[in-house]
C-alpha cells in the first residue's frame, strides 16, 4: 500500500455500480513536483491494473479520468475606507507575488476499480 499525502480523494457513488472520485491539491512551486509526482502514481497504476481504461463507463471501461491544472498568482493590497470618498481604497502592500499550482483529479470508476484503487492508496476508496 502506498499512501498519498497532497492528493485527498472524496467519493461518492452513483448508486448504480460506479463512482466518482474527486482531488484537488493548490500547492506553492516547490511543491509541484511532489503533486504531479502523486498524480502520475494514480494514473500509473490505473493504467497498469486496469488497461482496459480509460474510457466512458457507459461504454464498458472500467474508468475514466479528467485531469486538470491551474496557476494563480497573486499581490497583497492593503486595503481602507476613505470616510471622505465614502469608498475603499486598495494599494500594494508589498512583498512580493504569490504563486499557486492547482491540479484536479476526477476518476469516474466501477465499484471494483474505486475499491482496489482505495486499498492501493490506503483510503476508503467508496462511496
Amino acid at each position: 500500500m502506498t499512501s498519498l499525502t497532497l492528493l485527498d480523494f472524496e467519493t461518492s457513488d452513483d448508486g448504480e455500480g460506479h463512482c466518482t472520485l474527486d482531488a484537488m491539491a493548490s500547492v506553492r512551486p516547490d511543491h509541484l513536483p511532489a503533486l504531479q509526482a502523486e498524480v502520475v502514481q494514480v494514473l500509473a497504476w490505473l493504467h497498469r491494473r486496469f488497461p482496459d481504461g480509460p474510457g466512458p463507463l457507459d461504454e464498458g471501461a472500467p474508468w475514466d479520468a479528467d485531469l486538470r491544472a491551474s496557476t494563480e498568482r497573486s499581490t497583497r493590497e492593503q486595503v481602507r475606507y476613505d470616510p471622505s470618498a465614502g469608498r475603499l481604497v486598495s494599494e500594494p502592500a508589498g512583498g512580493g507575488e504569490t504563486v499557486r499550482h492547482t491540479l484536479t483529479l476526477s476518476i469516474a470508476a466501477t465499484e471494483a476499480v474505486a475499491r482496489a484503487l482505495g486499498e492501493a492508496f490506503s483510503w476508503g476508496g467508496e462511496g
